[in-house]
């Protein structure tokens, strides 16, 4: 099994540090890539700190990963060598339920496999992209267009599907307004995929101190949610709400922003429970929902859409020994907008 550099949390205490990963032989439908960027996304945090629950450590987290493929396995067909590529969230699948046979493999009723911290098929846990080399199975590998710049793109494969799908699925687009709550790495990606698909976008923040961006991102408005104005103007208003913010919110005032059968998407995964007073459900006929990245399919599209329209997350590029200090400032809102890990300093 071939060994490769990695960056781990040795804890859920403990600072990340340098160590060496297995991964496992290349095998028929197997693609090795060569990673050249991994992103940062608050999930990681998450994980490694143990906010969703017990973790199998030293865990190597990341799943915004771009790369070359340097070796295929016998059965590959959909890759070849030289090729630029992508890996997310997800690594495998049943691919025999209900759900991943209609094409929503992120949806896999057995449980997908993460990226890292999950059980692989060997049995052992999954280790992210905090890396230089990782094997994907052909059908979790994806395609990166030329177009879009190679060191901005591996935020696209969490922060752009995880807001792209549920734009898509809403149906965002001319004639529909669009509210976007938080304007952090998922937050602008959702404002400029928004704008793109036509739509009428807001965003709605603590302060207005990314006006300016979120308006050259695409927006019309940005909206302070400091302000109780905000609220009672806005009632009645949006066909989407898209929560990006991985902390409690207090739902029932968000919810009365909706107009008739208007959706709130819950996108950020705060660990403690939000609750909903049912009766602000029913005004409207209003929808609290949720959504979780995107098929490989959809990831796919986004990818597409994202080159077509020249899309591209803000990011600011780092070496590894700067990560420990890229979570203190993830976590202190001290970044536009993502992190992005050059693993050439592995």
């Amino acid at each position: 099994m071939p060994t490769v550099k990695a960056y781990a949390a040795p804890s859920a205490t403990e600072p990340l540090i340098p160590t060496e990963i297995t991964r496992r032989p290349v095998g028929a439908t197997d693609v090795l890539i060569a990673i050249r960027y991994a992103g940062i996304c608050h999930s990681d945090i998450h994980l490694v700190r143990g906010d969703w629950g017990p973790v199998t450590y030293p865990q190597v987290v990341g799943h915004e990963i771009v790369g070359e493929v340097v070796e295929v396995g016998d059965a590959v067909t959909k890759h070849a060598v030289g090729d630029r590529v992508g890996v997310g969230c997800m690594v495998d699948s049943c691919r025999e339920c209900e759900n991943c046979l209609a094409g929503m493999e992120n949806y896999c009723l057995k449980g997908n496999t993460q990226t890292y911290g999950s059980v692989d098929r060997d049995g052992t846990i999954t280790q992210g992209g905090y890396s230089t080399h990782v094997v994907v199975d052909q059908d979790f590998v994806l395609k990166v267009p030329e177009a879009i710049p190679f060191e901005a793109a591996a935020p696209l494969l969490c922060a752009g599907i995880t807001t792209y799908s549920p734009l898509a699925h809403w149906g965002a687009g001319p004639g529909k307004r669009v509210a976007v709550v938080g304007m952090g790495g998922l937050g602008h990606m959702a404002v400029k995929i928004a704008a793109q698909m036509g739509a009428e976008v807001t965003v709605l923040s603590r302060t207005l101190d990314k006006k300016d961006d979120a308006l050259a991102f695409g927006a019309t408005r940005h909206l302070s949610t400091m302000d109780d104005a905000t609220f009672t103007d806005n009632a009645d208003t949006f066909d989407l709400i898209v929560n990006t913010v991985s902390a409690a919110l207090p739902l029932d005032r968000y919810l009365r922003m909706l107009r008739l059968d208007g959706t709130m998407v819950n996108v950020g995964a705060p660990p403690e429970p939000m609750p909903v007073h049912v009766f602000t459900l029913f005004g409207n006929r209003r929808s609290f929902a949720g959504s979780s990245i995107g098929s490989i399919a959809e990831t796919q599209e986004m990818l597409d859409f994202c080159a077509l329209h020249g899309i591209a997350p803000e990011t600011e590029l780092i070496g590894v020994d700067s990560i420990n200090e890229a979570y203190e400032r993830v976590l202190s809102s001290d970044v536009r907008y993502r992190f992005v890990i050059d693993t050439a300093t592995l």
